[in-house]
């Protein structure tokens, strides 16, 4: 059964903030152009200061919990702010050690470093194999250390240790955590492991060249080490905890980069994703926000533990000292002082083996225990169905005639006689009573039942004395017979004019019905020799038959003519004939030429029989008006 514990260090550590160091790269190549040195300068451990740009005679001053100069070695970066939190990962907390900053600023040397000087990742990684190692020997607890690499490059999460896969999901259990299904998971046991898996890894990531860094990053990385222990005694506890290692691609001004086509597009799904992370920050500094957007993006979704979740994490952000990298080390101081507001509240990831409950095991021996109880059972069910019957004069002795209370009385005497203390004969006096009071119950149940018996008896005798007349004046046999005989009838009435149904009836009442109106359609009907197929043909072919030859051939003419020649606004002057009509027939007309005929008019979309014959009659009529 999982579950979380919260940290044991007291209450002042039930919360663990945001720790953000900032680490300043030393100045390259020659002075800039005005001769104007760097813009950042460190003031001690903690502080530094940067040109404000607005007053190039101020400064703008910042503090940090760390604050890493441009001679600080990698060892001292790794002692001083990463070594702190990597003990939590073997109590089965999280942590999260991610590098920010802008292009060129020195990240990725920061989290990989090189082989004389190793950065962040290979030193973490040993200190883990260290603190695993040094656990081991105390005993008590079992350790595993697994690790998964992968990178989102494009807003696609890419498993660099499985380079054919595809786009990976983000998940969430129900415990919140989040994980992503397929990732390759792979039990290191060593150092040596470790660096044979992830350096060719490394090698997979996506990096490009571009005008302000040679072998600039083209997306996120990060990597996942696992570290699970399980206790070897009863009741084996497992503690899950996890270090992310995430170095970020640093933010870009294309103007300034040159970067093009895919290179363009790279760039924006970094800006993207890193302008998502500072609305997250903003988000949950903000008292009065509602919603954090983790979900805008992967990055953040992946971050969501490490930013206002339940890791304990650290911020190395790097920044670069000169004036062409003014306003990106601005942003990032500002980013930084943001991020170290954010509190975080760690637990202790558990899994505890639950026991079988005893109470299944009894039914468990009690289901082994053969069919020799069943019988058993079934009387006490059939008693109970007798009791049952057994009207209101015996019902209220049942209570103390309930099996519970003999049930009780059983299990005492089988606990006195087990035990064996010093009182036994005072026991074995109580349980003589006990079989006093059992054999006192059974007699007084069966006088209950042979009450209720003779009760049943005579109330049985009194309803039948009384209900016999009753029933037999209630029963009319011949009654029954009528009704059915006049519900049939009725049924008959129903279905017989429904079988004798002659359409030729009501076509002569509706007739005459019109009659009055118009004595032409009328004859019209009559002449016809087939009947059409429905009403409205009816009535349609009826009003041509009407007009005369010559004048019903020249309207038709017209008509085929403004089909045929017609701009959009003459074929919207046709009756019937809309905007979206109008240009399904020049469509149409395009495709296929001329209309032969005006019946060719039916092929087009959306003009059925129906609507045709109404088309035809409104133009006829409006051409014979005019």
């Amino acid at each position: 059964m999982a579950q979380r514990v919260a940290t044991s260090d007291g209450a002042a550590k039930k919360t663990s903030r945001v720790r953000v160091a900032v680490r300043l790269r030393p100045f390259m190549g020659s002075e800039d152009e005005k001769d104007e040195g760097p813009c950042v300068r460190g003031l001690d451990s903690q502080n530094l200061e940067i040109v404000n740009w607005r007053n190039a005679t101020e400064t703008v001053k910042y503090h940090f919990d760390v604050f890493h100069g441009e001679k600080t070695t990698q060892q001292e970066v790794f002692l001083s702010s990463v070594k702190p939190i990597l003990p939590h990962i073997l109590t089965g907390q999280n942590a999260s050690v991610f590098a920010y900053g802008p292009t060129g600023a020195g990240k990725t040397h920061t989290m990989m470093g090189s082989s004389d000087q190793p950065g962040v990742i290979p030193r973490a990684v040993r200190e883990v194999f260290k603190l695993v190692k040094a656990k081991t020997d105390e005993g008590g607890w079992d350790y595993s250390i697994g690790m998964s690499y992968l990178e989102i490059y494009n807003e696609k999460v890419l498993d660099l240790l499985s380079p054919s896969s595809q786009d990976l999901p983000i998940r969430e259990n129900k415990d919140k955590n989040i994980f992503i299904p397929g990732l390759t998971h792979t039990t290191i046991s060593c150092f040596s492991d470790f660096d044979k898996q992830f350096v060719p890894a490394s090698l997979n990531r996506t990096t490009a060249s571009t005008k302000l860094n040679h072998r600039s990053s083209r997306s996120h990385a990060i990597l996942l080490i696992k570290v699970v222990r399980t206790q070897r005694a009863s009741p084996h506890r497992q503690q899950t905890g996890k270090l992310y290692l995430i170095d970020l691609a640093g933010s870009e001004d294309n103007r300034r980069t040159g970067n093009q086509g895919i290179r363009l597009k790279e760039s924006g799904a970094i800006n993207l994703s890193l302008f998502t992370l500072n609305k997250v920050v903003d988000s949950l500094n903000s008292s009065a926000a509602v919603r954090v957007p983790y979900r805008d993006s992967k990055l953040t979704r992946l971050l969501q533990d490490s930013l206002g979740g339940s890791s304990h994490s650290v911020m190395i952000t790097n920044i670069a000292p000169e004036y062409k990298y003014y306003f990106d080390t601005f942003g990032a101081l500002n980013f930084a002082s943001k991020s170290k507001l954010i509190v975080n509240k760690p637990f202790t990831c558990e899994t505890v083996a639950v026991p079988a409950l005893p109470v299944k095991r009894a039914r468990d021996d009690h289901a082994a225990g053969g069919s020799g109880t069943e019988p058993h059972k079934k009387k006490h069910k059939d008693e109970r169905k007798t009791e049952h019957d057994c009207s209101s004069p015996s019902s209220p002795f049942d209570s103390l005639s309930e099996p519970s209370v003999m049930d009780r009385l059983i299990a005492l005497e089988k606990l006195m006689m087990n035990c064996q203390d010093k009182g036994e004969l005072d026991m074995l006096k109580d349980v003589a009573q006990s079989r006093k009071e059992i054999q006192e119950l059974k007699e007084k149940q069966k006088e209950f039942e042979r009450k209720a018996m003779l009760f049943s008896r005579l109330d049985g005798e009194k309803s039948n004395a009384k209900h016999e007349p009753a029933f037999k004046n209630s029963a009319a046999p011949l009654q029954r017979k009528q009704s059915a005989a006049t519900k049939a009838n009725k049924q008959q009435a129903v279905v017989q004019p429904l079988q004798v149904s002659q359409l030729q009836p009501l076509q002569q009442l509706a007739v005459v019905k019109k009659q009055s109106v118009c004595v032409k359609k009328v004859k019209t009907i009559s002449d016809q020799v087939e009947p059409p197929d429905g009403k409205e043909n009816l009535v349609e072919t009826g009003w041509e038959f009407q007009l005369d030859t010559s004048v019903l051939e020249q309207s038709r003419k017209k008509i085929l003519h403004v089909l045929n020649t017609g701009s959009l606004k003459e074929l919207k002057g046709l009756q019937q004939i809309g905007d979206k009509k109008a240009k399904l027939i020049l469509g149409w007309r395009e495709i296929h030429g001329h209309f032969l005929k005006l019946e060719d008019v039916m092929k087009v979309e959306g003009m059925t029989a129906k609507r045709f014959s109404t088309f035809m009659k409104a133009n006829i009529l409006s051409t014979m008006g005019n």
